[in-house]
């Protein structure tokens, strides 16, 4: 009894450690190689047969076609890859499976495995001290591998039972048809257990090899665990698109189709496997079941392959598009089990729900411009419509920060994953921010429309729809960096924008405070400024969008320095480090003194620089030197930058850039 207890924990044990140590394998590997298996995913051409072979090798070095899978239906459902694409991956994913059997095969039985995982877990920790070096996000590999090993050596172990106890296994055989089902179903139920069908591929060919299994009911088992293996598509397809949906249920069909043909040509299929691989079943049955593994993947996919498109059209009449309205509550779709792939992965589902969510923004400035147009009384279905907005996207808001942390606190996130999650958070937080300006700004325009007379409505209106324009167009710009990224040049000359968005709140606010100097009704000029000032908040949460866009640091203005560097005027960037000028992102040659003339300008931008200052800064102000010099230079400074109105001249005093 004591040894059966004790032989029971010894095999779960092993097998919670093979777990973990595949588990380690895979996100060693993803974690090392970054987004790169990523990209490789999402820039799958139309091709089938390239579809299959990028499946393949992803699986193949991740260990995990449950991971694969996962990025699949989570591509699917982002918009990134198509379904017929995503068949032919899948279809790849279930040969690179195959290539677990084969180490293990060759290498699990061949050696001694405890010999081998010491000295690779050891090279494996001491990896991870060395940050400075690359190889070091590949040290969870090692100790993955070391892992891998250590749990095959105590599953031998703790597998090795005598003839009397695994007696009922060899009794299947006598059962036929029924004893080849039941150990389908074996293998279906312990893959959909454990999520690994390459753990159950292992525990097969350990009890095979310790002569526990025999022959045919190996091979049953391989072709369950293979069904078994698409409870990863299942669960990562809940809550998503309908496309997704469609992932998931052809890699459940093509699994059950094709080890439904397999058994159905079971023996034969057995002899066939005896042909290929020399030597009886007895005498190296690890290989035997390793081959079959790889010739049912291989040969499923040769005979679907040609049917990819009908397939595709079967899933989509299986699985119709919904025709119920949507839910009016936000709810962020869910990319399971997170435990097994890349942290970066999330990263193309969460731009997707960012790009919604600005979307609705754009639709909130919209109804508020076109509210700027209309009479009090028609304002109603505007407030409704603002108000519904704003709710829906506190929701998104909620749901995504709160998914971002998450993905924030996966254990395959690095730093960089976690920077860019942070930024994120950021980029819709100030959304979140925007869209309560909005809403506030909608009631503050009912306010003023409510209060002001005809007179005042007609002049003023005209001034807040030319104001509210510029932050318009200002988010305009904004939502297309959202998607495309943002350099710092951008990012430099967008703050212009944002400082002209303060200044003309300066402005119509001082032009309002004369107008209640003159006579103007006051409640409906204090209520003009408030909406000038949530205007110009608007703005500030825009640009508060814009500086959580990372920027790209390959940017030729900030090859030189870094952005505290940096001066900037409307088009017309310098970086003070490099002394080098740029127009619109080009640079500009100008001579020594044209620079530290164009310099000076800009360290006092908004200032008046008198002649006299010029002529003393840069030509200390030398008897020989005559005015006119100065005249040229800023005529041909004018030339060089493309634009005769960025330096003013102030007549009989100096000039100045605003």
């Amino acid at each position: 009894m004591i040894t059966v207890i004790s032989q029971i924990f010894g095999f779960v044990g092993s097998l919670c450690l093979l777990l973990f140590g595949m588990e380690m394998l895979s996100n060693g590997i993803q974690k090392g190689a970054g987004n790169s298996l990523q990209s490789l995913l999402r820039k799958i051409s139309g091709n089938r047969f390239t579809a299959v072979l990028t499946g393949l090798a992803v699986t193949a070095i991740i260990q995990s076609s449950g991971a694969t899978t996962v990025m699949v239906v989570s591509f699917v459902n982002a918009e990134i890859i198509n379904l017929t694409q995503a068949i032919g991956i899948i279809f790849g994913a279930n040969i690179g499976t195959t290539v677990t059997a084969w180490i293990v095969s060759l290498f699990g039985f061949s050696f001694s495995m405890e010999a081998a995982a010491i000295p690779l877990f050891g090279l494996g920790f001491i990896l991870k001290y060395f940050k400075k070096i690359k190889i070091h996000n590949f040290a969870d590999c090692f100790m993955g591998f070391a892992l891998l090993f250590m749990a095959l050596g105590l599953l031998k172990t703790s597998m090795n039972l005598n003839a009397e106890s695994v007696a009922f296994l060899q009794n299947f055989q006598n059962l036929g048809a029924a004893g080849l089902l039941l150990g389908v179903l074996i293998g279906i139920i312990f893959t959909a257990l454990i999520h690994s069908s390459s753990a159950t591929t292992a525990i097969v060919l350990t009890m095979s090899a310790n002569g526990t299994l025999p022959w045919s009911l190996g091979a049953a088992m391989v072709l369950g665990s293979n069904i078994g293996s698409t409870v990863d598509a299942v669960m990562s397809s809940i809550g998503a698109s309908v496309n997704a949906k469609r992932t998931a249920a052809v890699h459940v069909a093509f699994n059950i189709a094709g080890s439904a043909l397999a058994l159905i040509f079971f023996h034969p299929f057995l002899r066939l496997i005896d042909i290929i691989v020399p030597g009886p079943p007895s005498e190296n049955i690890t290989t035997h079941i390793a081959m079959l593994h790889t010739v049912f993947n291989i040969s499923a996919t040769l005979l679907f392959l040609p049917f990819i498109k009908q397939i595709a059209f079967l899933a989509q009449n299986f699985i119709p598009e919904s025709q119920k309205e949507k839910d009016a509550h936000y709810k962020m779709p869910v990319i399971l089990p997170s435990n097994h792939i890349s942290a970066d992965l999330y990263t193309f589902q969460i731009q997707k729900e960012i790009t919604k969510m600005s979307g609705r923004i754009m639709e909130m400035l919209d109804l508020l411009r076109e509210s700027l147009n209309q009479e009090s009384n028609s304002l109603t279905a505007f407030v409704e419509q603002i108000n519904s907005h704003e709710e829906y996207i506190d929701e998104m808001n909620h749901e995504i920060s709160s998914f971002l942390q998450k993905c924030s606190r996966l254990p395959t996130a690095n730093h960089n994953d976690r920077n860019n999650f942070a930024r994120m958070i950021s980029i819709v937080q100030n959304l979140e921010e925007l869209s309560d300006e909005c809403c506030s700004l909608m009631h503050a325009i009912c306010k003023f429309k409510n209060e002001a007379d005809d007179v005042l409505l007609k002049n003023q209106s005209k001034e807040l729809i030319s104001y509210f324009d510029t932050v318009h167009i200002f988010y305009e710009q904004t939502c297309t960096y959202i998607v495309l990224g943002l350099s710092e040049i951008d990012k430099v000359l967008l703050s212009d924008v944002e400082d002209q968005i303060d200044k003309s709140k300066k402005e119509l606010k001082k032009a309002s405070r004369k107008r209640i100097e003159n006579g103007s009704n006051v409640k409906a000029e204090l209520s003009y400024m408030d909406i000038v000032r949530k205007i110009e908040k608007a703005g500030d949460c825009v640009f508060g969008v814009i500086q959580a866009i990372q920027p790209n640091l390959s940017d030729s203005v900030l090859s030189d320095g870094s952005e505290k560097y940096l001066l900037s005027s409307q088009n017309v960037i310098i970086n003070l480090k490099s002394r080098k000028v740029f127009v619109s992102g080009n640079e500009v040659k100008l001579t020594v003194k044209e620079y530290e003339l164009l310099e000076l300008l800009m360290k006092n931008k908004g200032e008046l620089v008198s002649r006299e200052q010029i002529l003393k800064s840069i030509w200390n102000y030398d008897k020989e030197i005559e005015s006119r010099t100065l005249d040229v230079h800023i005529r041909l400074l004018r030339q060089k930058l493309k634009n005769q109105k960025i330096i003013e001249t102030v007549r009989g005093a100096g000039y100045r850039i605003n």
